[in-house]
């Protein structure tokens, strides 16, 4: 493989460890946990692997432990930081005992389910150490759920001696994670099943939870870039830019990077639906921003839109709630794109049909599309950034007729989404995703399962971290997905009453009215840790840090 400067440079970055992890580790047990809500459905659903115990990882006495193979598996959308969770689940289970070892499932869950593997040596290791992306072994977005699934993984876990599997994943598949655990702790299989915290997005964070690894990096390459296009717009003067960043159930990114970057708009989605606003009071609220801002001379600015907002409107929300259900019968998902929309209209309730029918053809269209493994419509593909944009010329054009604006308004477009899913990790990521994996192995070496490897008190210097685990049960509720209830983590919405939203809310007019850009520039590697080993802005909130 060919390694650029950087690269080799990084390869001989040691991750820092917290204390509990460093030497010898003993397990010190909390008292028994109890799922956030549902929760006689959840403990019925999961007896073997419910109402376990807190785990923190603490110094302990040197001890024995036999070789033990293990199994990985890296699930769902790429996050930075992946690979350094592989490399710390390798390394530890290496030090516990040199005989153990670690296989990757190639394209996740799909290649336990069909024998698709590699043996994880040092040498291949060794080549991912402190990189991006998932290319070691891949990633796929195969939903363990089904009970043939289960015994064909078993195996192949029988056949190479596999004692545990990890899988790195987001909320739902780490909700399968614990399914799997149950499954085979009820059947007496002998195998543990751990999870780890991934998702860009930063939705899969609680009170145990602190972040989900690659949410640092992701945020940081995403605000390099809206700092170099607001330094662009303060430098040309003339357009207003218009960005859609991932985040489909959460508005985190958006905040985290509003936070970072100080544009003159920031949509929080959450806020949208507590505040029942319509697509008409969000476009007003724009077009005021730009009226004002043309009033004082500045036809430029900088407008950031979560992917997901399009969902949190509250009209729009019931709307494509009632369009999932219709897609989801076997009349529906059968019907040609041709004949969609007029059997949409007759069977849609009234209020959704008039919202429906309000829609540009091409959003309609678009609401209507290819819906995701879960059922839900791909809210990447709809432009909001350009209907928004363009609702916006329309209601200026309307307001320059009646004397209310008379500056210019020009709007270019950006989706920020690949871009930021597989870049080299931070040094916070690249830290926490290594104690994430150690943490895995010490799991796995005392014989839990149903348990997500977790990481705290991280805005703290490395070595004060807490590592430890948390059970999957602990953090799961019951939703609706598929037309069904089922057990699922709960998500983590951008709260309106937490201090990262409340220092946005107290600043944001402000940053509408004036030019109030900060620049955040590239991710650093190397130099004072005051610029290299900072968490982010949301983290550092909430912890009042």
């Amino acid at each position: 493989m060919e390694k650029s400067a950087l690269q080799i440079a990084r390869a001989a970055y040691q991750p820092k460890l917290p204390k509990g992890l460093q030497g010898n580790v003993s397990v010190k047990e909390g008292v028994p946990t109890q799922s956030v809500a549902d929760q006689e459905e959840i403990k019925k659903l999961f007896p073997n692997t419910y109402g376990m115990p807190l785990i923190e990882f603490v110094p302990g006495e040197a001890q024995s432990y036999a070789p033990f193979n293990v199994g990985v598996i890296l699930s769902g959308g790429q996050a930075p930081g992946g690979h350094n969770v592989i490399c710390g689940l390798f390394d530890g289970i290496k030090r516990l005992n040199p005989e153990s070892k670690l296989y990757g499932f190639i394209l996740g869950p799909g290649g336990l389910v069909d024998h698709k593997y590699m043996e994880l040596t040092a040498d291949i290791i060794d080549q991912y150490r402190n990189t991006g992306g998932f290319d070691m072994i891949g990633s796929g977005r195969t939903k363990l759920e089904k009970e043939e699934q289960f015994e064909k993984g078993l195996e192949i876990i029988k056949e190479l001696g596999i004692k545990a599997i990890v899988i790195i994943g987001g909320d739902d598949s780490n909700t399968n994670a614990c399914v799997l655990a149950e499954y085979y702790a009820a059947k007496k299989c002998g195998v543990q099943v751990i999870g780890c915290p991934k998702t860009i997005d930063g939705d899969l964070k609680n009170e145990q939870i602190e972040t989900s690894f690659g949410f640092d990096t992701a945020c940081k390459t995403y605000a390099e870039v809206i700092g170099n296009i607001q330094r662009d717009a303060n430098s040309a003067r003339k357009y207003w830019h218009f960005i859609k960043l991932m985040g489909r159930s959460a508005s985190h990114i958006a905040l985290e990077c509003a936070l970072q970057c100080q544009p003159n708009v920031c949509i929080v989605s959450e806020e949208v639906e507590a505040k029942n606003q319509t697509l008409d009071d969000i476009v007003t609220y724009i077009a005021q921003v730009v009226a004002d801002r043309a009033a004082d001379g500045n036809n430029f600015g900088t407008v950031l839109i979560p992917e997901g907002l399009i969902e949190f409107i509250p009209a729009m929300k019931a709307l494509i709630a009632e369009l999932n259900d219709l897609l989801a019968t076997p009349e529906g998902a059968a019907l040609a794109k041709d004949q969609q929309r007029e059997w949409i209209l007759n069977k849609l309730s009234a209020a959704n049909k008039a919202v429906y029918e309000s829609l540009p053809l091409g959003v309609a269209a678009q609401l209507t599309m290819e819906r995701d493994p879960h059922g839900n419509v791909q809210v990447s593909l709809i432009e909001t950034e350009k209907l928004l944009s363009e609702m916006v010329a329309n209601k200026l054009a309307a307001w320059k007729k009646e004397g209310k604006f008379n500056g210019k308004f020009s709007a270019l477009h950006h989706f920020f989404g690949y871009e930021g899913r597989c870049a080299a990790p931070s040094n916070y990521d690249a830290d926490y995703c290594y104690a994430l994996g150690t943490s895995a192995a010490m799991l796995m070496a005392n014989g839990k399962t149903g348990y997500m490897a977790i990481v705290k008190n991280t805005t703290a210097p490395a070595a004060e971290w807490i590592a430890g685990g948390v059970p999957i049960t602990m953090m799961m509720n019951m939703e609706k997905r598929n037309g069904e209830m089922k057990p699922v983590i709960k998500k983590a919405l951008v709260r309106l009453d937490g201090a990262p939203f409340k220092e946005f809310a107290s600043r944001r007019n402000q940053w509408a009215r004036e030019t109030c850009f900060v620049y955040p520039g590239p991710i650093q590697y190397f130099g004072p840790t005051e610029v290299c080993d900072q968490a982010t802005k949301t983290l550092q909130l909430e912890q009042a840090k």
